[in-house]
């Protein structure tokens, strides 16, 4: 789950925030969104399904500012070791991903996760 602030300011359309991590070495990236669940943002959605990344979770809850959140969690396999990212899908996915989150406005900052965080 990421870590809000608010549910009264939006990234975007939608979406409240984005993470893009990795776990430990930080070969694989996934993408965490929150988003408003009464207003998806269905064209970010789609784009993610065609490169290729399927969800993995989704959960609601409701804000403590009592706004409706979802989280979505996005991975793609990899033909390396455990479905694992080479070097050279890391470079492609990667652009694809910023590529995507810079054309609604969206900077990311890819980052590895800690121990306890990817593993909790």
């Amino acid at each position: 789950m990421l870590f809000l602030k608010s549910t009264n300011v939006t990234k975007a359309p939608g979406i409240y925030e984005v993470d893009i991590a990795a776990k430990p070495p930080g070969k694989t990236y996934g993408v965490f969104l929150a988003t408003d669940p009464d207003n998806p943002p269905t064209e970010v959605l789609a784009a993610l399904a065609a490169l290729g990344f399927q969800g993995t979770y989704s959960s609601g809850y409701t804000h403590k500012d009592r706004g409706k959140v979802l989280d979505l969690h996005f991975q793609k396999d990899g033909t390396d070791l455990f479905k694992g990212w080479k070097d050279e899908e890391r470079e492609v996915n990667m652009a694809a991903i910023t590529s995507l989150f810079s054309g609604i406005g969206i900077e990311i900052a890819p980052r590895v996760m800690s121990l306890a965080e990817a593993y909790a």
